[in-house]
């Protein structure tokens, strides 16, 4: 009988311990049920701390596509540096078809960015690329007029501006509509 009992000890040590699962699959529910709640349809562009963006009632959100970040210093495309605003205003070449200032630099990397990403229709091309320009609140309009011009030019034709949402209240919101009726009259 004690033999007996020793096999059966040593059986059950050699056999070693079970992992429970249960509260494994537990901790995997809820994280699920918390990466759901907490996802949002909120289009985050890349962030700069270098470009305080304009602000805007607008309610359209960004679409995913190529961005052009312009600071107060650089123009940057994809994080990789393109050109500096003063080296952009330097190297302007006029277009003599249209009398228009683009961006030598910009420009060029544009259209290799371009050449890369064939059009999936003719719609498409006729539409034009995708393009959102991120620009500092205190650039020059002469300067975002340059970098919009440039994208025109090599085929960005479909060009959003990026800007923070300002929360308006709606008594803010009619004195707003009724300044923009007057105007517009």
């Amino acid at each position: 009988m004690h033999a007996k009992r020793m096999a059966r000890r040593q059986k059950r040590e050699k056999a070693g311990s079970k992992l429970n699962l249960v509260s494994l699959m537990d901790i995997f529910t809820i994280l699920v049920f918390f990466l759901l709640v907490n996802s949002s349809d909120v289009e985050v562009l890349q962030n700069n701390k270098s470009i305080k963006l304009p602000e805007s009632v607008a309610e359209k959100k960004p679409e995913n596509n190529l961005v052009i970040m312009v600071s107060k210093n650089d123009i940057v495309i994809n994080g990789r540096l393109i050109t500096t605003l003063e080296d952009a205003q330097k190297n302007i070449q006029e277009n003599p078809d249209q009398g228009f200032e683009e961006i030598a630099d910009l420009k060029k990397e544009l259209t290799y960015l371009a050449s890369r990403k064939p059009y999936a229709s003719e719609d498409a091309r006729i539409k034009g690329r995708d393009v959102t320009i991120m620009g500092d609140a205190t650039i020059p309009y002469t300067v975002l007029k340059r970098v919009m011009t440039t994208c025109a030019a090599s085929e960005y034709r479909n060009i959003s501006l990026a800007v923070s949402q300002k929360h308006v209240e709606e008594g803010e919101l009619a004195g707003a509509e009724a300044v923009n009726a007057e105007v517009g009259e």
